[in-house]
């Protein structure tokens, strides 16, 4: 194995071609330094200098070998940059699970944008996959970060996680009903809809959990058409198919024709949930999930002011 540390000692004697000045140039004594160039010479078979009592100057051999030795060098000094900047979290990878609320409710989307500010070089990989998936990902450390519906269970070995949003529901009307411009909805109101359901390709639970609020609330809500997901119901709403909910962050989605309505005795609400390893190997990791952590409580106050 070469030392680079000969190396270094061998390009400043070729370049001074003068072992006295070489060794001012690298604050040593000369007879330490020419016996680091023999030991270079013998450990690599070579003759890199032509000796005589004037000067030393290279062998055709070692004008190759120097060529050679300045560019291993030079990649070695990007090497080691390159390696300090990973460790800063300037550069790299991630690979992020998330479901598509995540990205339309503009939590991950704003996260990577603070990211990117400061480190621009960072390399984004996006997966849409569903919580479980996600989970599993992260086990296998093929996931660096999931934005997931349901967290790990708090005695998880593997993971953690931390609530990113939970979003109060809006109710969304189309434009032209007669309650579209009412000042207050009470559970009455809504008991008389026609509804448009979301059933979550994620679970069959948060179905179960909004009807039970229904109830909690006082009415029951008539389903008559489902969409998987809250984009869809919200096209419907627009095409005057029906009433639906969506979560808040959701309101700037909402298409022309559809009306929202806050809904302020609905005890139900849609969480969002940022999962990660325990065993954290990478400070990119660690800082996406600080700026992920941090942009959730911005815009969680800014809608709770929003809502005031």
């Amino acid at each position: 194995m070469l030392d680079i540390r000969q190396l270094h000692y061998f390009v400043a004697v070729a370049e001074e071609e003068h072992v006295g000045r070489a060794a001012e140039r690298l604050h040593i004594s000369q007879s330490p330094l020419s016996r680091q160039i023999a030991q270079l010479e013998e450990k690599l078979g070579l003759v890199l200098f032509e000796r005589s009592q004037q000067r030393i100057r290279l062998t055709r051999d070692g004008r190759t070998f120097l060529a050679e030795t300045r560019a291993f060098l030079t990649h070695g000094t990007r090497l080691e940059s390159l390696a300090r900047r990973l460790g800063r979290g300037d550069e790299g990878g991630l690979c992020i699970g998330y479901l598509e609320y995540a990205m339309h409710s503009g939590i991950l989307p704003g996260a990577l944008r603070e990211l990117r500010q400061d480190r621009p070089a960072v390399h984004i990989a996006l997966y849409n996959q569903q919580s479980a998936v996600q989970l599993e990902g992260l086990r296998q450390r093929s996931l660096d970060i999931a934005l997931v519906c349901e967290p790990p269970l708090p005695d998880d070995a593997d993971l953690e996680a931390a609530q990113v949003l939970n979003d109060p529901m809006l109710l969304a009307l189309p434009e032209g009903h007669p309650l579209a411009a009412a000042q207050s909805l009470t559970p009455a109101d809504l008991g008389a809809q026609k509804w448009i359901g979301v059933m979550h390709q994620e679970t069959a639970l948060r179905h179960d959990a909004f009807i039970a609020a229904c109830a909690r609330a006082g009415f029951t809500p008539t389903i008559t058409m489902e969409a998987t997901e809250p984009l869809a119901a919200l096209g419907l709403v627009a095409a005057g198919l029906g009433v639906t909910t969506i979560q808040r962050s959701l309101r700037h989605q909402a298409p022309a024709g559809v009306v929202l309505h806050e809904l302020s005795w609905l005890d139900y609400r849609i969480p969002l949930w940022a999962a990660w390893h325990r065993v954290n190997l990478r400070p990119l990791v660690e800082i996406f999930r600080k700026t992920l952590l941090q942009t959730s409580m911005m815009a969680t106050a800014h809608a709770a002011a929003q809502a005031a």
